[in-house]
Formats: C-alpha cells, sequence, structure tokens
C-alpha cells in the first residue's frame, strides 16, 4: 500500500535511498523547478560508500544571476573535470560490488557528455535510475513557485537533506565495504543498485516512511 498520494521534491543528483522510497510510495511526484538554488543540498551532491567511508560528490554549478538564480536556470561548471573524477570515484567504490558490471553502460554515459543545465542532467539521470528500478512513474514540474503548497501534497523540498538525520528506519543490506565500516544507511540510490541489484525496488516499497 503507498504510503503518500502526491509528494513536492527537490530535483538530486544520484538521490539518496529514502528520496526514491518516496518517489515510488507515491501517486504523483512533483519536482521543484522555479525554487532559488540552494547550495549543500542533495540538489547537486550524492553520498557514496568508498574504502574511506562516506564520500560526498559535488556537481560545480554557476549561479547565472546570483543567489536568486532559480534551480531552472542553474548551469553545469566544466572548468573542472568532475565527471571524470566522479565516474573514477564511483567505479573505485562498486567495482568489485555484485551489479555494477550489469548497470555501469546505463550511467557512464552521463560522465562523458556534457549537459548545460542542473536540472536537466539531473532529471534524465533519475529517469535512468527509475528505469533501472523498473519503475514506471511519471515526474512533473512545478510551473509557479509557492512557499505554501495546494491541500494533499506532501512538501519534501527541504526535507530530505544531507544535513538531516533520516527519520526512516533502513533494513541493512551486504555493502562493499560493510566489513570494514559496518552499515552506512541512506548513501546515494547506486549504493542500493549496486549492490542488490534487481531486489532494489522490493527494498524500497518495504521501507516505512510513517
Amino acid at each position: 500500500m503507498k504510503e503518500s498520494s502526491s509528494i513536492l521534491m527537490s530535483t538530486a543528483y544520484l538521490g539518496p535511498v529514502e528520496y526514491f522510497a518516496h518517489i515510488i510510495h507515491s501517486d504523483d511526484v512533483y519536482i521543484e523547478k522555479e525554487e532559488h538554488y540552494i547550495k549543500q543540498t542533495y540538489r547537486n551532491r550524492c553520498l557514496i560508500y568508498t574504502a574511506n567511508g562516506t564520500q560526498s560528490l559535488t556537481i560545480p554549478v554557476i549561479k547565472v544571476n546570483g543567489n536568486r538564480t532559480k534551480i531552472e536556470d542553474i548551469e553545469i561548471s566544466y572548468t573542472e573535470k568532475w565527471q571524470l573524477i566522479h565516474w573514477r570515484a564511483i567505479s573505485s567504490a562498486y567495482s568489485n560490488s555484485p551489479y555494477f558490471l550489469f548497470y555501469k553502460d546505463e550511467l557512464e554515459p552521463f560522465y562523458f557528455e556534457k549537459h548545460k543545465y542542473l536540472l536537466d542532467f539531473n532529471s534524465k539521470i533519475l529517469e535512468t535510475i527509475l528505469k533501472i528500478l523498473e519503475c514506471d512513474i511519471e515526474i512533473k514540474f512545478t510551473e509557479l513557485y509557492s512557499e505554501k503548497i495546494k491541500k494533499g501534497l506532501i512538501d519534501l523540498r527541504n526535507e530530505i537533506n544531507p544535513k538531516k538525520e533520516s527519520k526512516i528506519q533502513f533494513s541493512p543490506y551486504i555493502q562493499v565495504f560493510g566489513e570494514k565500516f559496518e552499515f552506512i544507511p541512506n548513501l546515494s540510490i547506486i549504493d542500493l543498485i549496486f549492490n542488490i541489484g534487481p531486489e532494489s525496488l522490493q527494498y524500497l516499497n518495504q521501507i516505512k516512511l510513517k
């Protein structure tokens, strides 16, 4: 049984497990594209599990209108070779995971193709992740920004945040470096996918959001 019907979320770069749990439990999913960009969030960063523990991967961005730049207008900066850095980090972290070779060809192109806008990049990689999960959910986008949202729509725009500890209880699954650091919950969705593969959707479905 789905535990929520309609949700409003921020865009996210390879969002955490919690992010995708909310998506697959919902009938309607809206992504906010009219808000002003907020730094140090999952909007342009993800967390993976490496041999040294948790590592943050951040996409450098250009705020074309300063701090009042809408998320749909945020551009990706390529002055740094962040794509190469991110893919090397992901490959190093998950090359020995059970399903890395199975899914790598679907994700690797994102680290060689250049997208101008962060929202476009995140949306395309989100679409790919949902395809991997075999989850048929239509993602919609807001047309106007409003702090107050309509009744029945759950506002998660700032609730799923790397600075906030999730209230969800995550069941442990086997992770590549689990024997060294024990289970680390709520990492990027790729941690789940590379480690448990086809069981990922079932895992997400079993998460209790309330």
